[in-house]
Order: structure tokens, then C-alpha cells, then sequence
């Protein structure tokens, strides 16, 4: 809780929001988030896009990247992340898909992780993760990296940037 407080009093204090695009983590950095006192001066809301289908249609990733590269890939994290920001009107975007596992999806092996954020101008500051443990793990991990890497952005505007 204490990184969410974090990156929400960052968002609060810049008078910018976020919003997120949550596939693995089901809810979770939507919950860490809002368990913060005051996040809804900053915490617009969120999409859990769980099925492939609903990325496309919920947060516009383009359906020939889907077909091409499947559900978890670093460009289908930058895609969530600016779709849920438009879609919520929000100053940041904050994506992450991948595989929590048992089973490897998409021919990527479970703990594959991508995490993105979307920023003013169309930023996309990007983190990709190996993460190891049990399913559980590895999505608290996620919440955990996708945070940091949120406040990262809000402290220092520092991350590798693509797109």
C-alpha cells in the first residue's frame, strides 16, 4: 500500500490522474490504488481486459498486433495503457498483461510479464519481466513492478521509452 500512496500523491500533486488496464492481475492495482485515502483526487478507474477479445474492443490494441503477437507483448501493454487512458480520460495509462501461469499462454512461458505507461504526448515509458514463483506471486510481483515504474515516471520521467 505504502507504493500506491506513493504514486497517488505524486499523481495529486502534479493535479494529474491515471487509470488502468488490468489483464493478469484481475483487479488488483485498481484495489492498491483505491485502499489509498484520497486516491479518487487522482484514481480515475480502470478496465480489466481478462480476454484477448476485449482488449481490442474495450482498449482499441489493434487486432492485427493480437494476431500477430498474441495477448502478452510489450506493444500490446502500450496499447492498453494509452486505451485506457483515453477511454478515461486520464493524464496516465497503466497497462499490464502476461502470464500468471499455471500453463504458458500464447507460447510464452508463465511468468512473462509486460507493463506499460501511457503519458501526456503519447509517452510510453515500458517495463518487460521474467517474474518466478506461484500464480499468486507472480501478480502481487506485477502490481508491485507496475506501480514502481508508474511512480518512476511521476518522479523523474526516467524509463525506457518506445513506440
Amino acid at each position: 500500500m505504502a507504493r500506491a500512496a506513493e504514486a497517488i500523491s505524486l499523481l495529486v500533486g502534479r493535479s494529474a490522474t491515471v487509470a488502468v488496464a488490468e489483464s493478469l492481475t484481475g483487479g488488483l492495482i485498481g484495489a492498491a490504488f483505491t485502499s489509498v485515502s484520497g486516491s479518487s483526487k487522482a484514481f480515475r478507474g480502470g478496465v480489466i481486459a481478462y480476454a484477448t477479445d476485449l482488449k481490442q474492443a474495450l482498449l482499441a490494441v489493434p487486432v492485427d498486433l493480437l494476431r500477430r503477437e498474441g495477448a502478452v507483448h510489450p506493444q500490446v501493454a502500450a496499447a492498453m495503457a494509452a486505451g485506457v487512458a483515453r477511454l478515461c480520460e486520464a493524464t496516465y495509462g497503466l497497462a499490464v498483461t502476461g502470464v500468471a501461469g499455471p500453463e504458458p499462454q500464447d507460447g510464452k512461458p508463465v511468468g512473462t510479464v509486460h507493463v506499460a505507461v501511457s503519458g501526456p504526448g503519447g509517452e510510453i515509458w515500458a517495463r518487460d519481466l521474467r517474474l518466478q514463483g506461484s500464480r499468486e506471486r507472480i501478480r502481487v510481483k506485477t502490481v508491485d513492478e507496475a506501480v514502481d515504474l508508474l511512480t518512476g515516471v511521476l518522479k523523474a520521467n526516467k524509463g525506457e521509452h518506445f513506440g
